[in-house]
């Protein structure tokens, strides 16, 4: 089918020649503002590796009604990264970040509270509406999970190190990332504006996570985040 199609998500997809009708959102999208007719076809997503080709047989703008034609089951991808990152003060920088981790193909966002972090609030919605946006943007089919806030020796504490990594400011002998090619699956940890305390990177190092670098330049958190996914 062409890739050409639109993208749309949904959590429950109909099995193949079953109708389902699209949720109230999805259905003026497709029929006010794409102003798609009876016969033609788009795409449908539920974010867990299941992709469908739907044909419209009601072009109702509310409850417009599709016949699915096709579902494709894509597997988890192998290699599946976490970006453990501080939160932000300024809401809408972390939201850029999130959307461009998960057009990369991120697998899993765990936002952290760290010693440094300025509290703000977590919309949680909002945030995994914008991971939503972004997956169909980039035509996939898996979403990038989305974790609530956790502190940052909680978040040590609850993970296992193997292929683990952190990227901070201070001094002393690291790696970079660029150079750390290989098919697993890896955490990197990005710090607040403040960077991390150093008990935090001691504590990280402690827990087997690798000292990186992410080039030459001292990076905003999520330009930091935004690197460490691309290099990933």
């Amino acid at each position: 089918m062409s890739g050409a199609l639109p993208y749309f998500f949904i959590d429950d997809i109909a099995p193949v020649n079953q109708s389902q009708v699209l949720p109230e959102e999805t259905s003026k999208h497709v029929v006010q503002v794409l102003r798609m007719k009876v016969q033609e076809s788009l795409r449908l997503a539920d974010g867990k590796g299941k992709l469908a080709t739907a044909v419209i047989t009601d072009d109702h703008k509310k409850k417009c009604m599709v016949t699915i034609v096709e579902i494709e089951e894509n597997p988890l991808p192998a290699t599946r990264h976490t970006i453990a990152i501080s939160l932000l003060k300024n809401a809408t920088r972390f939201e850029w970040f999130l959307e461009k981790a998960a057009e990369l193909g991120i697998g899993r966002i765990v936002p952290l509270l760290c010693a440094r972090t300025e509290k703000q609030h977590f919309r949680f919605e909002r945030m995994k509406s914008i991971l939503t946006s972004a997956m169909l943007q980039s035509q996939q089919s898996w979403l990038t999970e989305l974790s609530e806030p956790i502190a940052f020796d909680k978040f040590l504490s609850s993970t296992e190190a193997a292929k683990a990594f952190i990227a901070h400011c201070e001094e002393g002998e690291k790696k970079s990332l660029f150079e750390l090619h290989d098919d697993a699956s890896k955490i990197i940890l990005i710090g607040p504006e403040g960077d991390f305390s150093p008990a935090e990177i001691e504590a990280a190092i402690a827990a087997g996570y690798q000292p990186v670098t992410l080039g030459n330049t001292r990076l905003r958190t999520e330009t930091a985040g935004v690197v460490a996914a691309t290099l990933l």
